[in-house]
């Protein structure tokens, strides 16, 4: 028997881990579009998270936050003070973001404060956020910069303030609006945009939405564009282009006006008319589906 037979023979098959895809990963936690918004929209942000009681009873009680992104887009870090980040921006991921978080929430709290987390780019079945997390609202904190990520010390450090310089010169200006939940303005460089994910499921929010655009009800007012919409995790995200000089402030009472024209729509069951049908084939063809 040849030794590449005999090694084939002796050496136990990897396991394949199965991926599975789910299209709505953040169902049924009590603020999902934000948590959408924090994966999708938003560049710099934190929210702390609360772990359910048999959680800490194994792990400790380490404080744990949300980040819309860390260092080199880490799915996890923790800092010398014990304390947890997870990130949601990641260039790893497998078809259940709410999975991939959660195993990387625990990765963290098995790892040594400091130390490197390491966690699976394939995490296979197991707990989810809403099997690990205190459910409830968000409590958002949108920065300027990202220094909320270091320990003291390492704020010191020229590398560190060079990388982080570089980092906080990709965020661009936003801001949470009040006048409709999970709702951000932000300014680019040569305009601005109302991106506002919306709670209903798909095929609802898209009815509403063409029946708005259909009676030349789909816009903020003067000089802003419906752009299109985001697809993001079963959920709809319309994009309006703004003028770029006007502040978040000044979109707070055309939001409000548009919610308020969308939520009375929403209660239309009825089938769509000609004008509607219309509408939504041309809403539909300007869909991008982010993942």
């Amino acid at each position: 028997m040849s030794k590449r037979r005999k090694s084939a023979q002796t050496t136990p098959k990897r396991e394949k881990v199965r991926d599975i895809f789910v299209a709505r990963p953040f169902e049924g936690l009590a603020d999902e579009p934000e948590w959408i918004a924090l994966r999708e929209l938003v560049p710099a942000a934190s929210a702390p998270l609360t772990l359910k009681p048999e959680i800490t009873e194994e792990y400790g009680d380490r404080p744990v936050t949300l980040s819309t992104v860390l260092p080199m887009a880490w799915p996890a870090m923790t800092r010398q003070d014990g304390r947890v980040f997870i990130g949601l921006q990641r260039h790893v991921q497998s078809g259940d973001v709410s999975r991939d978080l959660a195993v990387a929430i625990l990765s963290a709290l098995g790892t040594t404060p400091g130390d490197t987390v390491a966690v699976p780019a394939l995490p296979g079945p197991g707990p989810r956020l809403q099997d690990i997390l205190v459910d409830g609202p968000l409590d958002i904190t949108l920065h300027d910069g990202f220094e909320y990520w270091l320990d003291a010390d390492q704020a010191e450090d020229a590398n560190v303030k060079a990388s982080l310089e570089r980092a906080n010169a990709s965020i661009y200006p936003t801001v949470r609006l009040t006048s409709a939940h999970a709702a951000y303005w932000c300014r680019v460089p040569e305009k601005s945009h109302v991106r506002w994910v919306l709670a209903e499921p798909e095929d609802a929010a898209l009815d509403a939405l063409a029946r708005l655009s259909a009676s030349g009800d789909l816009l903020l007012g003067e000089g802003t564009k419906f752009a299109g919409m985001f697809r993001a995790h079963g959920v709809l995200v319309p994009v309006w282009d703004l003028p770029r000089d006007p502040e978040a402030a000044d979109w707070e009472a055309p939001l409000a006006a548009f919610a308020k024209r969308y939520a009375d729509t929403l209660s239309e069951t009825g089938p769509l008319d000609s004008a509607a049908r219309r509408a939504k084939q041309g809403l539909i063809g300007r869909q991008l589906t982010l993942r």
